[in-house]
């Protein structure tokens, strides 16, 4: 297989290489991106019963702790929404938003150089076929129409392995954006709704709060 390679490597044209190369950081921006949105992978529910069981009894300092050791963005809105615990429901909601405003370009950074990979590498690859097309109707300039085609060989392999190389590059670039979107979409979607959560989990402490202490002063 490796010496099925470098043959195709070999008579591929210089344009092989800048495909090989597209394809290389495609790989390593897919990777990059694969670890650090798993990185950020929490249990959520998990987390939210944590966090709600701590400030129910009153330890919100242990609460921020809690969002500060476990990483990702979802941790980042509740601690946003955690720090403005006693300014009312819309300073909450308004903290909430902010965070996951600044988290999203965190998420989605990188994702528009696979899109680009994926745009590039049939381009590149049409260009090394246009190329040996050249070298083909030249040869014939040369030598006449009376040339073997056994000449023509090189030509054509040519311009085939770089027109398949460049859509394969493509096509798997083209997996791992969709597969990296739906991961960033399915956690902007659980910001959402822990968000949400936490806003009315929030609110609804504070009001219980103010209603005991309503009770107290009354007693």
């Amino acid at each position: 297989m490796l010496n099925a390679f470098e043959a195709m490597t070999s008579s591929g044209g210089l344009l092989l290489w800048p495909l090989l190369i597209v394809g290389l950081v495609g790989l390593i921006l897919f990777f990059e991106r694969f670890l650090f949105l798993h990185r950020g992978h929490i249990d959520k529910n998990r987390f939210l019963a944590g966090v709600k069981a701590l400030v129910s009894k009153g330890r919100l300092v242990e609460a921020l702790t809690l969002c500060e050791e476990s990483p990702g963005p979802i941790t980042g809105v509740v601690r946003a929404a955690l720090l403005h615990f006693d300014e009312g429901r819309e300073a909450i909601r308004s903290s909430i938003q902010n965070s996951a405003l600044s988290e999203i370009p965190l998420l989605e950074r990188r994702v528009g150089g696979i899109v680009l990979v994926v745009n590039l590498a049939p381009f590149l690859g049409l260009l090394g076929t246009g190329f040996a097309a050249l070298n083909v109707f030249q040869r014939l300039q040369d030598e006449g129409p009376y040339v073997n085609s056994a000449a023509f060989a090189g030509d054509v392999g040519q311009a085939l392995i770089t027109t398949v190389f460049g859509l394969a590059i493509s096509a798997l670039a083209l997996v791992g954006h969709h597969f990296i979107n739906g991961r960033v979409s399915a956690i902007i979607l659980d910001m959402e709704l822990v968000g949400q959560e936490i806003l009315q989990f929030l609110v609804a402490q504070e009001k219980h709060g103010s209603h005991l202490s309503s009770e107290g002063e009354e007693q």
